[in-house]
């Protein structure tokens, strides 16, 4: 039987570190996850008495999570219970473009997630990255500062992708805000891209209830092994107090199951 045959037959779970990692056999299967633990962070939060706060992440695998998520929200009988008035929803990074580019995060998180008048009603903390970069950071950071009553920002859940250079949010390999630890978000130059990103940085993301990394393609095999194994990519910073948690398909994978 050969390796992929034998994995295609079930989940995989591994720990490596305090990482949890849980392989699926496909990408349906890992965004069916993911809506699950979107979920289970907005019930959790709401039975203990407070309103959910979520941090989401761009690019195309969590953009189908989210698409899963908001036909979920209004068919599931289960979720009835959700107050979505009370959910906050916020974001981890941003391109330095409008609203309506179609690069922005904050559209993307606009035409997927928030796309039915369900989850349509929550609070939607986007970053002002029409501004200029240093003024749309602060101004974020700010806006986490009044949400948070001052204190550090305590995330119930986090969702973050992964690049194929290891990258996570907009922490990139040799930018300056892999440094910061006073600053909860900043303007941050990535002179591999010729651009300027908003970012959260290490201090907001390690402070979370659950950090969730979406990972699919065989493209980010070697981040994986990178991130997880050798640990030396800005993804292998992310280190919350909460659970870190690794959701990906076994394209991204399998590498990281050979050597398992």
């Amino acid at each position: 039987m050969t390796f992929v045959v034998e994995l295609l037959m079930h989940i995989r779970h591994i720990t490596i570190g305090k990482a949890q990692l849980t392989i699926f056999a496909g990408r349906d299967e890992l965004f069916s996850a993911a809506a699950d633990e979107f979920f289970r962070a907005v019930l959790s939060a709401q039975q203990q008495g407070w309103a959910p706060a979520i941090a989401l992440s761009g690019g195309s695998t969590p953009r189908s999570a989210y698409e899963l998520i908001a036909r979920r929200a209004i068919t599931d009988p289960a979720l009835a219970a959700i107050d979505w008035r009370n959910l906050h929803l916020f974001f981890g990074d941003e391109r330095c473009v409008p609203p309506s580019d179609k690069d922005s995060n904050y559209r993307m998180v606009r035409e997927s997630l928030l796309s039915n008048s369900a989850l349509g009603a929550a609070h939607v903390h986007r970053i002002r990255a029409e501004l200029r970069p240093q003024e749309a950071a602060a101004q974020y950071e700010e806006e986490l500062k009044q949400h948070f009553k001052g204190s550090l920002p305590q995330f119930d859940l986090i969702f973050l992708g992964l690049g194929p250079d290891g990258h996570t949010a907009s922490l990139f390999p040799g930018t300056a805000a892999l440094g910061v630890v006073d600053r909860w978000v900043v303007a941050n130059a990535v002179p591999q891209q010729n651009t300027t990103r908003i970012t959260s940085t290490y201090p907001v993301l390690n402070a979370a209830a659950e950090v969730l990394f979406l990972v699919a393609g065989v493209e980010k095999n070697d981040a994986m092994r990178h991130a997880l194994r050798e640990r030396d990519v800005p993804a292998a910073g992310v280190q919350p107090q909460g659970r870190l948690v690794w959701f990906a398909d076994v394209s991204a994978a399998k590498e990281l199951i050979r050597n398992s």
